[in-house]
């Protein structure tokens, strides 16, 4: 907020609704209610979206659930023109791949997730992250995708989708609820994210699910004190900073 030409009042405003609206704000509703322009209410929700990006701080345990998905536009809500030139394949070709790792609540707590982009599905890409983010030794639950298979390290269930979604403990339901609730998002409200961006609106989006036991006044509070040393740029957000995936000094 340094050196902003917005009033606090817009930004606690802005805040606020970005926070607890449960399926996002669009920058046009956020415009409105605050009275400025659309492109600076944008911009003001990158940088709120900044302040969100938790890093974990230590690795899932228990029970973990891990899965992938991939996000973009519904070829039947293109133009013509844009379908032709956007989908040149089927499944998800074409799309922006995520994965999920969600850890199960225990201790009287619920489950948290935490979500990257990810450049493709292969087993180094996937196995990576389930090594980066889950305890060795923990009950690991996927689906019955190929690149999963190795995770010697971890109590491995899987469960195959072509034949049952639920085999006692062994599902992914939980990420599935999360994709849903991200997807909803999506489409219901910003309708279209260009993949440069997206890693903040999954931050978001993880931000609400983490904290939604929380009042929205206590989630609020959270994130204000997530303000402390990050700094996002117009040049950053666009693309043409070379350090544009930062808003940490």
């Amino acid at each position: 907020m340094e050196d902003s030409p917005l009033g606090l009042d817009k930004w606690l405003t802005a805040m606020w609704q970005v926070i607890n609206c449960k399926n996002g704000v669009s920058s046009c509703e956020i415009a409105r209610a605050i009275g400025i322009t659309q492109k600076s209410a944008w911009f003001m929700d990158h940088r709120i979206r900044c302040m969100l990006g938790l890093e974990p701080t230590d690795k899932a345990s228990g029970h973990v659930e891990a899965d992938e998905t991939f996000v973009g536009g519904l070829a039947r809500n293109m133009h013509k023109d844009v379908r032709a030139r956007k989908i040149t394949g089927t499944g998800g070709k074409d799309k922006t791949a995520v994965m999920g790792i969600l850890e199960r609540g225990k201790d009287g707590k619920h489950s948290t997730v935490r979500t990257k982009v990810i450049p493709n599905r292969r087993k180094s890409a996937l196995q990576a992250e389930v090594r980066k983010h889950v305890q060795a030794g923990s009950a690991l639950y996927t689906d019955a995708l190929k690149s999963y298979d190795g995770l010697n390290e971890f109590e491995h269930g899987v469960v195959d989708h072509a034949v049952q979604y639920v085999d006692g403990k062994i599902h992914t339901n939980g990420l599935e609820n999360f994709w849903s609730l991200l997807k909803r998002g999506i489409k219901g409200t910003y309708v279209s994210v260009e993949p440069f961006h997206l890693f903040r609106y999954l931050d978001e989006q993880v931000y609400r699910f983490n904290n939604r036991k929380m009042t929205g006044a206590e989630r609020f509070d959270l994130a204000v004190k997530g303000i402390v040393g990050k700094r996002l740029t117009f040049d950053q957000l666009t693309g043409k900073d070379a350090d544009s995936q930062t808003c940490v000094n």
